[in-house]
């Protein structure tokens, strides 16, 4: 008897039905056979299957079973084929009634020796798919289900064992309950939901500005400071003051880490922007994505949030220049022999450095101990074309005792928020025709004059300081976008001589003899 299931192959941060086709002939053959190109995950599902059928009482097939799995020329691969499968096996061999419905369902699960239906990767993907072919509802592990749970006109049903399945086929489809999410109202009530505030932030009140900056345009920033100055402090708190997402934006960003398997069980849509912070021991592969069977890497778990590189120098110089790209770009082009995958990758990239090796380079109080050279060795770890891509260098500098110990309140994230909104709305109305940008760090060379016209007085204003400044040629454009967020935080469409003075002062590791 020839039987058809349906699962779902995830490429990228998209889905690819599955038709599994399973037949048992009886005349030839003892031995199972997978085929359609497999991994070896997927053959070793038979050996989970027998398992799971005989501790349930259910017969192994004794003649031969061929299961198929179109498109044939596609690599499948994981544990997540197991379920549909199974049903597709006990229907093939007449041990389930109403094998037809199956056709109407689009199932995926893992396996366990004793049935249980085990967690898998890219469940709301699978169930975007699943809605737009049409299927009447889609089976997964009980514990993804909230997260397929969030596409709406598709049933959703969570099973935690194959015999709920197999009662829910065999009852014609009764006995599971779909699930329901209420996607808006979970979205908004978590949307700002921050253990950590800058209103913990004694002082710093130059730095804090500059994030404010960075957080209306979506510019880069490097943060340059001795030790104990309050760098990662102040990079963790971005996030708190970035305006919220959309649910556009909510969706896009569940995607990628609903298909790297990073969703905690039972989770739903993702409501805050992503801040990711990897170890500067991680390997380009791990940072861009990609692998045998490519998987995304930070830069797309950092997608429409940050990603913050701590200790910029220590990275290793091939994982840092393969970001350029990407940054350029905003997504990264995975490709393979058979495959070309692109993910998304449009964050804002925070990174804290050191200004030599023992970080006491122009610093107010201590003597720094480096040799001659060495500061510059160090710096010199960060590529020109890296920094050329960073709109923003800002020199931290130690807290003052009065300051910290002053019971001056600080201004909290929520008001800099609220500057932060406004600033993002003049944006979106100004690049409402221009597809693809939402911000000012995403404006094009082209743009930049009709966007970023100066005055006369700012135009000798920005020549006198590239020129005695020794700034390079590369911070112009860098200057004129950062100068129009400053603008646009101000209220004001004219960009006046005092913005580009605030811009050009974040320019510091341009600045020709910087490091001496």
């Amino acid at each position: 008897m020839l039987v058809k299931t349906y699962g779902s192959a995830v490429y990228g941060v998209e889905a690819i039905t599955i038709t599994i086709e399973a037949n048992w002939i009886s005349s030839s053959g003892k031995d199972s056979t997978i085929v359609g190109l497999p991994d070896s995950a997927v053959k070793e599902s038979l050996q989970r299957m027998e398992s799971a059928f005989k501790t349930n009482g259910y017969m192994v097939p004794r003649t031969k079973v061929v299961i198929n799995m179109a498109p044939a020329d596609i690599r499948k691969s994981g544990t997540a084929f197991d379920l549909p499968i199974a049903l597709g096996i006990l229907s093939a061999s007449e041990q389930m009634r109403n094998p037809e419905a199956l056709a109407s369902y689009l199932i995926m699960g893992e396996l366990s020796l004793d049935g249980q239906v085990r967690s898998i990767k890219g469940a709301l993907p699978i169930a975007i798919q699943a809605r737009k072919e049409g299927f009447k509802g889609l089976i997964v592990p009980k514990v993804n289900a909230r997260e397929a749970g969030m596409v709406n006109n598709l049933a959703v049903y969570g099973v935690s064992h194959i015999n709920e399945v197999i009662r829910f086929f065999e009852n014609d489809e009764k006995g599971l309950e779909p699930v329901f999410i209420n996607t808006r109202d979970e979205f908004f009530h978590s949307q700002y939901d921050f253990e950590i505030d800058f209103v913990d932030v004694k002082g710093q009140e130059n730095i804090k500005r500059a994030l404010e900056i960075a957080a209306a345009g979506g510019h880069n920033a490097v943060l340059i400071g001795p030790p104990g100055a309050g760098k990662t402090m102040l990079a963790k708190r971005l996030p708190t003051i970035l305006p919220p997402l959309s649910l556009q934006e909510a969706l896009e960003t569940t995607k990628i880490h609903s298909v790297a398997g990073r969703l905690p069980e039972n989770s739903s849509l993702i409501s805050r922007r992503p801040f990711r912070s990897p170890h500067h021991t991680i390997s380009d592969v791990a940072l861009v994505g990609g692998g045998g069977n490519p998987q995304p890497g930070e830069i797309s778990l950092a997608h429409n949030g940050v990603l913050f590189l701590d200790e910029l120098p220590e990275f290793k110089r091939t994982v840092l220049e393969v970001m350029r790209q990407p940054m350029e770009e905003r997504k990264v082009s995975i490709s393979r022999a058979k495959i070309a995958l692109d993910f998304p990758a449009s964050f804002m990239l925070i990174a804290s450095m050191n200004p030599c090796p023992c970080g006491y380079y122009n610093h107010p109080e201590k003597e720094c101990t480096c040799p001659p050279g060495t500061v510059q060795k160090y710096l010199n770890k960060v590529s020109g074309p890296l920094l050329d891509r960073i709109d923003l260098h800002v020199e931290v500098t130690p807290v003052a005792f009065s300051e910290l110990s002053s019971a001056r309140p600080q201004e909290n994230s929520s008001q800099i928020r609220e500057r932060v909104i406004l600033a993002r709305e003049r944006q979106a109305e100004r690049y409402k025709n221009h597809t693809g940008i939402y911000s000012n760090a995403q404006i094009s060379s082209k743009m930049l004059k009709e966007v970023c016209a100066i005055n006369q007085v700012g135009h000798n204003l920005l020549k006198a300081a590239i020129t005695k400044l020794n700034l390079s040629a590369r911070a112009y454009d860098r200057i004129l976008k950062v100068s129009r967020t400053i603008a646009d935080l101000s209220g004001s469409e004219e960009i006046k001589p005092e913005y580009l003075a605030e811009a050009i002062q974040y320019r510091s590791l341009d600045r020709e003899g910087w490091a001496g």
